[in-house]
């Protein structure tokens, strides 16, 4: 082996070994890089690790991951961007696609009773997510204004692009200071998704399970997880429970449970999601979707990313669908609670886990609140 493929090996092998330390989530998993890449090994300025953080902030997908695709093409050209981001995804794949054939070969009740406490625990998540991004996101009347617009568009029926769009080019007009123009165009946009949505509605049938409708649903979730990997839970949700049979309301949620207790970027509960729609060709499909943008953005064109995220009228644009993406989530959440809240065992559970997680900041905090409540409700419901 010689030193080019030494250099190689070591980066899979670094890499490899923060997949396996993946816990806790994208704040964790970025200090734990910063830590080890910035801090020991001196890789790059902390001045530049904030400039890239910034953008990969800025942009969708799995910001940790791309953090570590951008740190292997600056040690190693595009193949060791490559190969560093393979080595951060690949234990939590492996470990998803595992635990997804033997939910789906002994099925949820038979192997993990506790996934019948899970849902109000997941619920609690979605919801301080949601908060969360919120209180990140919506901090002028702009921003609430978009936030508030996209729940209402969506209700109506307006596909999500198009919901997009009126927050992008709304948010931009306002920051700029065009507020009159802003809320003209803003209420004609809106006007008009909505007229176009009276005229053509979007069928609500029923997918195949094909390879071609589950690789657009995982480039939907890479492209569209702007502020971080809980925003593509609307999008998924909507898009596959109740359009692919095998993914009821209660498998997605056992997926976000199972992503969060596992190490790996969130997102990965797109895996499971794959896996049960068309199995394990539908889950590589829906992998290979959800970090292609993932990888693209930095292997092909972080540089020219990086003077674009300068340009103000680009932050507008993103702060404008940044907090449409919020509102739906808030959307999602509260429909979830409708579903899964229908008594008082559920009830308590949600009202444990969401104190939990305001109050307790360790990153083994979800993890945790999905096994603490598991294991409650399994109790109190076969003491029912």
């Amino acid at each position: 082996m010689n030193e080019k493929d030494d250099r190689y090996a070591s980066i899979f092998l670094i890499f490899l070994r923060f997949g396996l330390l993946a816990w806790g989530g994208p704040v964790a998993q970025i200090a734990m890089i910063r830590d080890e890449l910035v801090g020991r090994r001196q890789w790059i300025t902390p001045e530049k690790f904030r400039r890239a953080l910034a953008v990969y902030q800025a942009l969708p997908g799995p910001e940790a991951h791309e953090l570590c695709v951008y740190f292997g093409m600056i040690r190693a050209g595009r193949l060791g961007g490559f190969l560093a981001g393979l080595g951060f995804m690949l234990p939590g794949l492996l470990l998803m696609l595992l635990l997804a054939w033997a939910y789906s070969f002994y099925g949820a009740d038979v192997l993990l009773p506790l996934f019948v406490g899970v849902a109000p625990a997941v619920t609690a998540i979605i919801v301080r997510a949601a908060q969360r991004l919120g209180s990140q996101s919506l901090v002028s009347v702009g921003h609430w204004v978009a936030a508030i617009a996209a729940v209402g568009l969506t209700l109506m029926g307006v596909h999500f692009l198009m919901v997009f769009l009126v927050a992008a080019i709304w948010q931009t007009l306002w920051s700029a200071g065009r507020r009159s123009v802003a809320i003209a165009v803003g209420m004609s946009l809106a006007a008009f998704a909505i007229f176009i949505t009276s005229r053509y509605p979007t069928a609500n049938v029923i997918h195949p399970s094909s390879s071609g409708n589950l690789l657009i649903e995982g480039l939907k979730a890479g492209l569209l997880s702007f502020g971080g990997a809980y925003t593509a839970i609307p999008f998924l949700q909507n898009s596959m429970v109740g359009h692919y049979p095998a993914v009821t309301q209660t498998v997605f949620l056992d997926s976000i449970a199972l992503g969060n207790v596992i190490p790996a970027p969130l997102i990965i509960f797109g895996t499971f999601l794959g896996y049960i729609a068309g199995g394990l060709s539908g889950a590589l499909l829906m992998t290979f979707g959800i970090f292609f943008p993932a990888f693209a953005f930095t292997l092909i064109g972080h540089h020219q990313l990086e003077r674009l995220i300068e340009n103000r009228a680009f932050h507008g644009a993103l702060e404008g669908i940044s907090a449409a993406v919020v509102g739906l989530l808030a959307l999602t959440a509260l429909n979830i609670f409708q579903q899964v809240v229908t008594g008082w065992p559920q009830l308590f559970l949600f009202a444990f886990s969401l104190a939990a997680l305001i109050i307790l900041k360790s990153k083994s905090t979800t993890p945790a609140v999905i096994v603490g409540s598991g294991l409650i409700g399994y109790f109190l419901i076969n003491a029912a």
